[in-house]
C-alpha cells in the first residue's frame, strides 16, 4: 500500500492528506439546515449533514490530494449514525480513487487487537460469508502495548494490500510528558526507541519504494525531533499532524522528508476543511462556497510545502 501512496504523491506532486474532522460549527448554515429538515436535529440529523460536506470537500479536492484522513472520534461521538457517516465517507472517498487513512489511534493485546485489525483493515466472517466492515487501507494504532499488540495487524495486511502508522511523536503539547522519557538501557528518549521498533515490525513490509507500509505519526510540531528521526528510521513513511492550525510551518516539517522530497504526507484537517471560516479567504468565498475554500487552501498548502522540498 505505501507504493500506492507515493506513487499518487509524485503523480500530483503533493504530499497533502486532508484530514476530514467536522464539528457542527464547521459545517455551513445551509447544509446543516437541509439536512435537519429530513432528519431533525437528531443524531441522524447531524451524520447526514457531515457526509453531504465530506462529499462536497472530497469532489473539490479529490484530483489534488492522494488522501484523506477522517478521524473516527468525531463520528463516534454521534452514536451509530455517526459511524455510518465515517463508512459512507470512506466508500465516497475511495470511489474517488483517494487512499483513505483512518485516524482510529486503536489498539490493544491478542483477540482484541485481532478484532480491531478484521474491522478495520480487513474483512469479517459470518458463518461462511464474508463482509468488509470498514475498508480504510491505513489506520493509525498504539503501540503502548508492545509487540504483540501489533502482529495482530500483519496478517490483514498482507492479505488485503494494507498498511499502519504508528504513533511515535505525537504533535500535542503534553506528549513529551512521555514520549520524551529517557530510557535507562538506552540513554535515548522514548519516542527513539519506538521508532525502532516500528522500523523493525515494518522490515518485512518494505516495498519497492524503499518504504515499509509501517509508517510512523511525527508531528510537524515537534521538528528537531522529526529530522532526528528522519535519520534513525530511513525505511519509515512518515503521517505529519501539525502542520497549520496546530501551529506547525513548512520549515517545521521539512526535515520529515528525505533529499528527494519524498518520506512524508503532511496532515491538515481544520485548516482546509473550515477554510472559508478563516480570514484569509473570507473575503473570497461565502460560507455557500466552502468546498471552492478548502480547494484553495490546498493548492496554497500544496505551494507552501513544496517551497521547502
Amino acid at each position: 500500500m505505501i507504493d500506492t501512496l507515493i506513487q499518487k504523491i509524485k503523480e500530483m506532486e503533493n504530499p497533502t492528506v486532508v484530514g476530514l474532522d467536522p464539528r457542527l460549527s464547521m459545517v455551513p448554515a445551509h447544509i446543516r439546515e437541509q439536512a435537519y429538515e429530513t432528519h431533525g436535529k437528531t443524531l441522524q440529523g447531524v451524520a447526514a449533514a457531515f457526509l453531504a460536506f465530506n462529499r462536497a470537500i472530497i469532489d473539490a479536492v479529490y484530483d489534488l490530494v492522494p488522501a484523506v484522513k477522517p478521524q473516527i472520534a468525531m463520528y463516534e461521538m454521534y452514536g451509530a449514525p455517526g459511524v455510518q457517516a465515517f463508512i459512507d465517507t470512506v466508500a465516497y472517498a475511495k470511489s474517488k480513487g483517494l487512499i483513505v487513512i483512518g485516524d482510529v489511534k486503536r489498539n490493544d493485546i491478542a483477540s482484541t487487537a485481532q478484532a480491531y485489525s478484521d474491522g478495520h483493515l480487513g474483512e469479517v466472517e459470518i458463518e461462511g460469508s464474508a463482509a468488509v466492515p470498514f475498508d480504510e487501507d491505513f489506520i493509525t494504532v498504539n503501540p503502548y502495548l508492545g509487540t504483540d499488540s501489533i502482529e495482530p495487524y500483519f496478517a490483514q495486511m498482507k492479505a488485503r494490500n494494507r498498511g499502519l502508522f504508528v504513533l511515535v511523536k505525537t504533535s500535542n503539547p503534553g506528549s513529551g510528558e512521555i514520549q520524551d522519557l529517557i530510557m535507562q538501557q538506552t540513554g535515548a528518549p522514548l519516542y527513539e526507541t519506538v521508532g525502532q521498533l516500528v522500523a523493525q515490525w515494518g522490515e518485512p513490509f518494505i516495498g519497492q519504494c524503499g518504504f515499509s507500509d509501517i509508517g510512523a505519526v511525527v508531528g510537524a510540531t515537534h521538528p528537531e525531533q522529526g529530522k532526528r528521526l528522519r535519520k534513525l528510521l530511513p525505511y519509515v513513511f512518515f503521517l505529519v499532524p501539525g502542520y497549520g492550525a496546530q501551529g506547525g510551518s513548512a520549515q517545521d516539517l521539512a526535515g520529515c522528508f528525505n533529499q528527494d522530497g519524498i518520506g512524508a504526507i503532511v496532515n491538515s484537517s481544520r485548516g482546509i476543511i473550515a477554510a472559508y471560516q478563516n480570514a484569509r479567504y473570507q473575503k473570497q468565498f461565502t460560507p455557500e462556497e466552502f468546498a471552492q475554500a478548502s480547494r484553495q487552501a490546498v493548492l496554497d498548502m500544496k505551494a507552501d510545502i513544496n517551497s521547502v522540498l
